[in-house]
């Protein structure tokens, strides 16, 4: 990547929605709670960007082997009046050996250009849903962070946060105040490994379903989320009533897995 050309976002595979691409350009860089990296963006047609907190973009990031792969990044913020754009990488694995998108964050400098495409994906907040649920690891922070930034103060929402200790908890204060209908419940892993495991699923099936209409938000580990929605199927919601996405899974190179059985 060099400050005068981004590299060229692949044509997406026929059946897939064409993605509007963008030239985005590092404004700034600077490390963010829960071991997150934030890299802030501005493009000249940034004005145009519109989008549902809880969506992704498409970017195109350099990878070990001297070429670009696309890896999908939850948007963490857009200042439409400022025109700045932030996502949060989560800086995990190796310091010595970082994956593609911890790499990029930590090495971004101010003017370095990147494209991307979207926004996409169906894991956002609904108005018209009387009770929401949202759940998901570390690498979910993001989206969950921005979409209790972003939605009505008094929606009835309950979080479920997996993380390995105490240490990367957030006070719900320090991510919005006056959110008096939010719990957030903070589920250590301690000696378990993060990946399929189900953990999170049982902590989904310990859920007590308020009264009402609910929609809930399932992402995280792509097998995890499967039996998430699934309990949740089981004791009656619909599958309109889910927006379930998979952020990683182990051996998958770039992409979210849409969850839908």
């Amino acid at each position: 990547m060099t400050q005068d050309q981004a590299p060229q976002a692949p044509t997406p595979p026929m059946g897939r929605p064409q993605l509007r691409q963008w030239e985005l350009t590092v404004t700034a860089v600077a490390d963010a709670p829960a071991n997150m990296r934030r890299v802030t963006f501005t493009a000249p047609d940034i004005a145009e960007f519109s989008y549902r907190p809880g969506q992704a973009i498409v970017m195109m990031l350099p990878t070990a082997d001297g070429e670009f792969g696309r890896r999908d990044y939850t948007i963490r913020s857009f200042d439409k009046d400022k025109g700045l754009l932030a996502v949060d990488f989560f800086m995990h694995g190796d310091a010595n050996n970082l994956t593609p998108g911890p790499a990029f964050a930590r090495d971004a400098k101010i003017g370095d250009k990147i494209n991307v495409r979207g926004p996409r994906g169906g894991a956002s907040f609904r108005e018209e849903a009387d009770w929401h649920l949202i759940t998901g690891d570390e690498c979910c922070l993001p989206a969950i962070f921005h979409i209790l930034e972003t939605m009505p103060a008094k929606a009835q929402m309950h979080v479920l946060i997996e993380v390995d200790n105490i240490d990367s908890e957030i006070a719900l204060n320090d991510i919005r105040e006056g959110l008096t209908a939010t719990q957030i419940t903070w589920l250590h892993r301690g000696e378990l490994k993060a990946g399929p495991n189900d953990f999170m699923a049982d902590a989904v099936g310990r859920f007590m379903l308020p009264h009402g209409r609910g929609h809930a938000i399932l992402i995280g580990e792509t097998s995890n989320v499967r039996k998430q929605r699934q309990n949740l199927i089981s004791r009656g919601l619909t599958r309109e009533q889910i927006a379930s996405e998979g952020y990683w899974r182990p051996g998958r190179i770039g992409g979210h897995d849409h969850v839908e059985d």
